[in-house]
């Protein structure tokens, strides 16, 4: 038996890991954004 989720997984993995990555910085960007306007 061949593992052939092995060869798809890096595939998916580093897009997803790149988007999440993005999601979370674009997030945090504006939530440093919100606090600087409450002051």
């Amino acid at each position: 038996m061949t593992s052939d989720w092995v060869d798809w997984f890096p595939i998916v993995f580093f897009p997803l890991k790149i988007i999440v990555l993005g999601v979370g910085m674009f997030y945090a960007i504006k939530w440093h954004r919100d606090q600087e306007k409450k002051k």
